[in-house]
């Protein structure tokens, strides 16, 4: 009878597989275990608070008629940089004139009635009270005409400080209320900041204070910004305080969405640990340290948070040899060989 060899086969390689893990225990106990390590050095703490922010123009104002009508005469520079006083609509004011017209026609006949009996007055060839009653007639139809003229000034729309000009929104023969909007017009030469902040850092705001503004997520673009007001009442709703900047940059859109940061606890020092050297477990979390050439692990706790590190509040002190890697081959008491120390910089690098 001939041997079946696919069954010695399969029988060889099941034995090749029990072998290899042992004889790879037995190789990881028999050396001291490659680490990397940091040595635990305090540095300064720069803690940031995030807020968010919009951006606002020095000046912005939406025109509006006061009077309603139908819009006679149009002149929007679309985008285009307007000077205060710059008349851009007007509304018709056909009737006002007429009626401006014939004030001034009575107004010419009362004044030369009153310069006559003026004269006579003079002379006693007419009583006082009749005087009185053209004197009347002239201050009357002045009032008239000042009342007219403003209902006509009403009628024209100018730009009330000089700034950029944007779309138009309304096209000429239109008729006009006084909540249509005809343009808007905004002021770019300063770019101001709004954000709010929870009360509790209102230490951290004073009037000339300097924030830091993302105003480009994308390309991480960030510009200064002078803290030039605050709101002296809390928001009711949120519990937040208001406060306006002055960014120092012009090339922003007023509306924009904008990450306003503030530098907290500048002279705080810590110590920080890559994150992943940290061993979580149910209870606590364990730094591995290197002590006479052997693992020693240490409960630690953690306080502020970074990108890649975290500080270590307690557990560890200056000076402390770190495992940065093999943290994982590690065992309580087992003997490691330093391979080389690091720095935190060089770990983020890598």
């Amino acid at each position: 009878m001939k041997p079946n060899y696919s069954i010695i086969l399969f029988a060889f390689l099941i034995a090749s597989c029990k072998h290899k893990p042992e004889t790879a225990v037995k190789n990881a106990k028999d050396g001291p275990v490659l680490v990397d390590v940091i040595v635990a050095n305090p540095q300064t703490i720069v803690s940031k608070v995030e807020a968010n922010g919009t951006v606002v123009a020095n000046e912005y104002v939406e025109l509006h008629p006061e009077v309603s009508g139908r819009l006679t005469y149009l002149n929007i520079p679309e985008g285009a940089y307007v000077q205060q006083g710059t008349v851009v609509a007007r509304i018709n004011d056909a009737d006002l004139e007429a009626q401006l017209n014939k004030s001034k026609v009575a107004l010419d006949l009362a004044v030369k009635t009153e310069e006559r009996l003026r004269k006579l007055l003079a002379v006693n060839g007419v009583n006082q009270s009749d005087y009185d009653i053209a004197l009347n007639a002239v201050n009357g139809y002045k009032a008239d005409i000042a009342y007219t003229q403003s209902l006509i000034d009403k009628t024209i729309i100018k730009v009330p400080f000089s700034g950029i000009m944007g779309l138009r929104q309304v096209s000429p023969g239109a008729y006009l209320s006084p909540t249509s909007i005809i343009a808007t017009v905004q002021q770019l030469d300063k770019i101001k900041i709004d954000f709010t902040l929870p009360e509790e850092y209102s230490n951290l705001i004073a009037k000339g204070n300097t924030v830091d503004v993302l105003i480009d997520a994308t390309k991480q673009i960030t510009r200064k910004a002078v803290i030039i007001a605050i709101e002296p009442q809390v928001l009711v709703n949120t519990r937040n305080l208001k406060v306006r900047a002055q960014l120092q940059d012009t090339r922003v859109n007023p509306g924009a969405y904008v990450k306003v940061y503030l530098t907290a606890d500048r002279d705080k020092k810590g110590i920080f640990v890559p994150t992943n050297a940290i061993i979580p477990d149910d209870k606590n979390k364990q730094l591995v340290l290197v002590k006479n050439g052997k693992a020693s692990f240490v409960n630690v706790l953690t306080g502020v948070r970074q990108a890649d590190n975290v500080e270590v509040t307690n557990g560890i002190a200056a000076g402390d040899t770190i495992v940065v890697t093999g943290v994982l081959f590690a065992r309580p008491k087992a003997d490691l060989k330093v391979r080389s120390v690091k720095t935190l910089d060089e770990l983020v690098v890598n």
